[in-house]
């Protein structure tokens, strides 16, 4: 689990006959029913179910002494400043840009993420976004929903066009941690070259897993017939994939986001698919959330594929990743 250092923390909780139950917060959620057990005996739990820190409890601001969130909240520095008591905060989830860490660090506050958080269904998410836009198995059912007889060959070709083999194509991977490195292993049983660039990875890895490193963003979307994210959200990279860089990949390439919305300038994406530059895009993860087709720059873009930041999501995921932060939380304040 990662952690983050700083200096002047807040003063240890005691939490003893003359000390009242510490209380910790569930920030962005109503069910507590996997963390209360964990913690039952050393704190009293609460749930907010909040949206922004206006919605939150005048108690919990003043009181709570560790949180647990999850991608639904931000908080700022003008949001952590609202806390008097808080030392730790836990999200629930392995990406924390939706958390001001520098501030955080000031304020003497804790932040720990789960960074081993639902890798396996992430990557199955991923990678049945990839051969959704080869196979256009979406597009394919839609047609049929909507009436399409399809007996001929010809219709067949119609209706399928754009279905392109696997096998031989490069799948280019931003960002090699343990998520990007899931994809590459179930790719690669498909019959995908793999290629990645990750500045922050020492060399050996890619001879161990059997794919090739390259070790410039532009060389990754120029030999890459797919390219998808696998990397955290951090002020160096926002809109990593813009305007400039989609004209760095291959004419007709795809483009697959499950990592962080803000990684894609939307709209460049939508300019992109509209004028085929890109021939297909998947997105799990959008710059504003909750996501709607109705609105914003992707709402009349074509060969689209949008899903609502759920690749992460199983119950199996949801329960480890609850325990873990119940348990991180726990270890904090005894």
């Amino acid at each position: 689990m990662w952690r983050q250092h700083f200096t002047g923390i807040r003063p240890q909780i005691m939490n003893g006959p003359m000390h009242p139950r510490p209380l910790v917060a569930l920030l962005d959620g109503r069910d507590c029913t996997v963390e209360m057990p964990i913690l039952k005996d050393l704190a009293t739990v609460a749930f907010c179910d909040a949206q922004s820190t206006q919605e939150i409890h005048e108690k919990v601001l003043n009181e709570a002494v560790g949180a647990m969130m999850y991608h639904t909240i931000t908080l700022t520095r003008e949001d952590l400043e609202k806390f008097k008591a808080l030392r730790i905060i836990i999200r629930i989830g392995s990406g924390y840009d939706n958390i001001d860490i520098k501030a955080a660090g000031e304020l003497g506050i804790a932040v720990c993420n789960i960074p081993s958080a639902a890798v396996e269904e992430t990557a199955d998410s991923t990678l049945c976004h990839i051969l959704n836009l080869y196979r256009r198995n979406t597009w394919l059912y839609q047609a049929l929903r909507e009436g399409t007889r399809v007996q001929s060959v010809e219709q067949i070709r119609e209706v399928a066009s754009g279905a392109a083999r696997i096998r031989g194509e490069t799948l280019g991977l931003i960002g090699f941690g343990r998520t990007g490195q899931a994809v590459a292993m179930r790719a690669k049983a498909f019959g995908f070259n793999i290629i990645f660039y990750d500045p922050y990875l020492q060399d050996g890895l890619e001879r161990s897993l059997g794919v090739q490193r390259v070790y410039t963003l532009q060389d990754l979307l120029y030999q890459s017939d797919c390219v998808s994210l696998h990397c955290n959200l951090n002020e160096h990279n926002h809109h990593l994939i813009n305007d400039f860089t989609i004209k760095q990949m291959r004419q007709g390439a795809f483009l697959v986001n499950a990592a962080r919305g803000g990684l894609v300038d939307e709209k460049a994406l939508a300019q992109a698919l509209k004028e085929g530059r890109i021939r297909g895009a998947a997105m799990d993860v959008h710059e504003s959330e909750p996501f709607s087709f109705s609105q914003g720059p992707l709402k009349d873009a074509p060969n689209l594929i949008c899903t609502p930041h759920t690749a992460w999501y199983s119950e199996q995921a949801s329960l480890e990743m609850r325990e873990a932060a119940a348990t991180e939380i726990r270890r904090a304040i005894t």
